[in-house]
């Protein structure tokens, strides 16, 4: 306590350090926690109801809405895409619209600007519907065969974030209009909500059993306010994962920095700890003096870093609020900031105690001439302490993942490239220790400053490589997003998607689609949407799947066919012959198989339009899915679709110049039929893969920012040896200009070096990502990539002589006079 008096100016790296680490973790995990508690705190709102009962392409029978009305107020809404335009006008637009009933909504209040209600024969709009067709309140659209009156725009909808993302703007009808549109044909593609308020009394959960029970086999999907937006919260949970490991490898960094600016405090201490062991003070009471000031500055590091970590819900709201999926719960996460706190506080234990451990072995009288003196390495003790820190925060990670086998990968890749650095450190300095010897002056003190007594190489190439190979990576990533979105994807893309083509109607469609465009390329398939509901005689709720059994989660789009799809590659089965007339069977997707453990022989069962149809699979298939066609995980054999009622649906290839045409045309002859505009699906995915660009870019900033203390910590672990260098030098008659290029030659060899290796790691876990986790073509864009990485070296270069500045400007009397 007395040495604190005196200030904290050699613990302040430390404190910076666990700070940034600290910080980012509190906030990516708060901010995370925050959202869920917000889709949690918010269920009835997001669902619409307590419990919801949902069905594809039909509505509930009689008997089955009895069922449900037997459990409490019912309220119905069917959702589906529609096109819509203004009265006596050839444009539409694809839109998301929702019919609702009287009762709807449930929960919440349902507004339109002006204060209008919704009246029989009206339409409440999305403000950009408004602005793209010129729609004004009083105006006339029209929907299918019908036309609405327009009641207002759309000030509040409660259930709208529950919802998940639209191809377009959406508009709320009267439930009881919905049929004059027309867009209820058999095989047409909508859902049908009800949603449930239950009594005050009864548990959502229990009633949810009770009508899968009383009803097993009709199809109906269900869901309870606990978990309203599943997607939402799969979405926030997984980002806030990767997230949280980028945090991490930002901490981990910054453990660098607190090593290196644990040995700056104590290589200022040297000659208090020499004295006091002179006095008698033994090693366990110097460790004891010094571990005691190193954790009270790290527990005051890391409340600072939970602080901001807690306030960044609140800041997020203050200016990102429209990004979010729902507004997040403003309380402290207190689960989130209890893990960050721990790995700070591990972290400092981890790295801190290696050089507190080299100070308390030293001698005394080894201490008075530390500059020139080894370090001794510590103890098996003070090893297995840092080890079990180590073992520790990797224990936690795991068990707070949602996907472990990524995590133990990710943790698994970071020490690995941990100790690929560690290697590298010492191979630069094994090599300038033995490479001749330069002829020049400066050239051979630049190599020797790499290798001598007290060198910061193995600091300075672990901190940097490690937050240069994640912008690397990230960069990479990025770029080959964007460089799917904008080139390769519109490269392949057709013009457009039309779904709902009625099945009676297909020549007539393809014959309108010629006319308007002749030789439009045209492609063809029935369509039809069904759950899975059984694999293998077990009913889905019984099943424990793993994250990446997708094809178990909603409603599935489905299809027959005789002959084998194109852009698909036949792993394993062999493909029914085109006329086949037997028992149902399956095509399934090779990776839905695996995640299922299937194989060929399994059955698999399928809800169409309420009927439980069971196929055996006879293939799987390897399928292209950025082929832009359509693709279908699950096919059927011919001979047992084709008599359910269904739909058809097209992708069209139609020269830019005729595109309005064509879409034209299709909307005066076919009302309740959807076109979707390709070009502006790819702009939406576009804008989303930059806000989640933008995210990774933030938390990886934090790593950057750790990297550059842990620099600025190593240069001042060495500051008291490189000023004592610099003033020998001088003595011999060198000038401050020389020094000055000596080190400018020796950090720009350790930036070449940590750069090269950095980009070479950084577009290696890149390609892993893009190849094989997102099943993406390998397109990524050099010169951004190279520029960061470039940037990165720069920045060290001049870090380094930034840092070496004051050692550089040393006067040699001063400096004797201290030692």
């Amino acid at each position: 306590m007395r040495e604190l008096r005196g200030g904290l100016v050699g613990l302040r790296l430390l404190a910076i350090c666990l700070i940034l680490g600290v910080a980012a973790l509190a906030g990516v995990g708060s901010l995370a926690s925050a959202i869920t508690q917000g889709l949690s705190e918010r269920g009835q709102l997001i669902l619409g109801g307590d419990v919801e009962a949902s069905l594809t392409s039909r509505p509930a029978s009689p008997q089955e809405r009895a069922r449900l009305d037997a459990t409490g107020v019912v309220s119905e809404t069917v959702r589906l895409r529609a096109m819509a335009g203004r009265e006596g006008n050839d444009e539409r637009l694809l839109v998301e619209l929702k019919a609702v009933d009287a009762k709807w909504p449930l929960y919440g209040r349902f507004t339109i600007a002006g204060g209008s209600t919704l009246a029989p024969g009206s339409a409440a709009i999305d403000p950009a519907l408004a602005d793209r067709l010129k729609l004004a309140r009083g105006d006339r659209i029209s929907i299918g065969n019908a036309v609405f009156t327009v009641a207002g725009i759309i000030g509040q909808e409660p259930d709208k974030a529950g919802e998940g993302l639209g191809f377009g703007p959406g508009i709320i009808v009267p439930l009881a209009d919905l049929a004059a549109t027309g867009l209820l044909e058999p095989g047409s593609l909508y859902r049908s909500h009800y949603r449930i308020r239950l009594p005050a009394n009864a548990a959502p959960a229990e009633v949810v059993k009770g009508l899968e029970k009383a009803a097993p086999d009709v199809g109906f999907q269900y869901q309870d306010r606990s978990n309203g937006a599943p997607g939402t919260r799969r979405f926030v949970d997984r980002l806030g994962q990767f997230l949280t490991l980028v945090g991490l490898t930002a901490l981990v960094v910054a453990g660098v920095g607190v090593a290196g600016g644990v040995s700056a405090y104590l290589g200022g201490k040297t000659k208090t700890i020499a004295t006091l062991k002179t006095l008698g003070a033994d090693t366990a009471t110097i460790r004891a003096t010094y571990l005691w000031q190193i954790g009270l500055v790290t527990i005051g590091a890391v409340i600072i870093g939970l602080a901001i970590g807690a306030a960044t819900p609140w800041i997020v709201v203050q200016f990102a609020a429209d990004s979010l999926p729902v507004p997040p719960s403003l309380r402290p996460q207190w689960m989130a900031l209890v893990t960050a706190g721990a790995y700070g506080l591990l972290i400092a234990l981890a790295f801190a105690l290696w050089p507190l451990a080299q100070a308390a072995r030293m001698p005394a009288a080894r201490l008075f001439r530390s500059i020139t003196e080894r370090r001794d390495r510590p103890g098996a003790a003070t090893i297995a302490t840092m080890a079990g820190a180590g073992l520790t925060i990797v224990g936690i990670t795991v068990l707070n993942a949602t996907d472990r086998l990524f995590v133990l990968g990710f943790v698994g890749a970071a020490l690995g490239l941990i100790a690929l650095l560690w290697a590298l450190a010492a191979l630069v300095r094994w090599a300038a220790a033995r490479a001749p010897r330069p002829k020049g002056t400066l050239a051979r003190l630049a190599l020797s400053n790499l290798h001598r007594p007290g060198a910061q190489t193995r600091q300075l190439i672990v901190a940097l490589g490690l937050g240069l190979t994640l912008f690397s990576t990230l960069a990479v990533i990025e770029t080959n997003f964007s460089g799917q979105i904008n080139r390769t994807l519109p490269d392949r893309a057709p013009s457009f998607f039309v779904i709902d083509i009625p099945n009676e109607d297909l020549q007539r469609f393809q014959g309108v689609v010629e006319k308007a465009s002749p030789g439009a390329g045209q492609t063809l398939v029935p369509s039809l949407r069904g759950p899975v509901t059984a694999v293998k005689g077990i009913p889905v709720s019984e099943l424990n799947t793993s994250p990446d059994a997708w094809i178990l989660r909603g409603d599935r789009g489905l299809s027959y066919a005789a002959y084998f799809p194109p852009n698909n590659v036949l792993v394993s089965g062999k493909w029914w012959p085109k006329d086949y007339a037997g028992p149902p069977l399956i095509s399934l997707d090779d990776e839905a198989a695996k995640a299922l453990n299937l194989k060929i022989g399994d059955a698999i069962t399928v809800s169409v339009l309420g009927v439980e149809v069971t196929g055996t699979i006879a293939n799987t298939r390897k399928i292209d899915w950025q082929s832009l066609g359509f693709n279908f995980a699950i096919l059927f054999a011919p001979g047992t679709l084709e008599a359910a009622p269904h739909s058809w649906m097209a992708t069209l290839s139609v020269p830019a110049a005729g595109e309005k045409g064509v879409q034209a045309a299709i909307g005066r002859s076919f009302p309740t039929t959807s076109v979707v505009r390709v070009k502006d699906v790819l702009g939406q995915v576009g804008e989303l893969l930059q806000q989640l660009g933008s995210a990774i870019r933030a938390a990886a900033s934090v790593t950057v920012a750790a990297g550059i203390a842990v620099l600025i910590g190593a240069l001042a672990a060495g500051a008291r040896a490189r000023t004592y260098d610099s003033v020998l030098l001088k003595m011999l008659g060198a000038t401050r200009r020389q020094v000055a290029l000596a080190t400018l030659a020796e950090y720009g060899a350790l930036a070449a070096i940590v750069a090269v290796l950095a980009l070479v790691l950084g577009a290696g876990a890149g390609w892993y990502t893009v190849t094989q986790v997102f099943k993406l073509e390998w397109a990524p864009e050099w010169l951004p990539v190279v520029a960061t990485v470039v940037v990165g070296g720069v920045v060290t270069v001049v870090l380094g002589l930034v840092g070496s500045w004051r050692a550089l400007s040393a006067r040699p009397n001063v400096v004797f006079r201290d030692l």
